[in-house]
């Protein structure tokens, strides 16, 4: 797992990563949720499609769209088990652990609230 300022500048530093944004509607529907309701979605996301260690369909499990937290995850390296690994040091041949899950949701988490309050890169 990384330092989450050191991650969040390498991912300024990807052409792919960085072209995700929340939309208005997005943060329209954080809004109407609460922040506390996104980060149940976060966890049960991350635990339902990412926990196992092989998770079914990895790599195609998380839509481009349709919630904060997909283009959260999209932006984050937390997709899929391959980018976990790449980006993030968590190892793709076994279950996460709940330390990893919830390393996994302060980094969805740390990324909604910047776009939020700044919808501009974070650093």
């Amino acid at each position: 797992m990384r330092d989450l300022d050191e991650l969040f500048e390498g991912l300024l530093r990807s052409k792919f990563r960085s072209r995700f944004k929340l939309k208005p509607a997005d943060i329209e529907y954080i809004g109407k949720r609460g922040m506390a309701a996104i980060e149940r979605h976060a966890r049960d996301f991350v635990t339902d499609r990412l926990a196992a260690s092989e998770p079914k369909n990895d790599g195609k499990q998380t839509p481009m769209r349709g919630h904060p937290v997909f283009i959260a995850q999209h932006a984050t390296a937390t997709c899929c088990r391959k980018c976990l690994q790449k980006w993030h040091g968590i190892a793709r041949d076994k279950s996460l652990s709940s330390s990893e899950i919830d390393y996994t949701v302060s980094v969805l988490i740390g990324w909604i609230n910047n776009q939020i309050d700044n919808p501009r890169p974070i650093v």
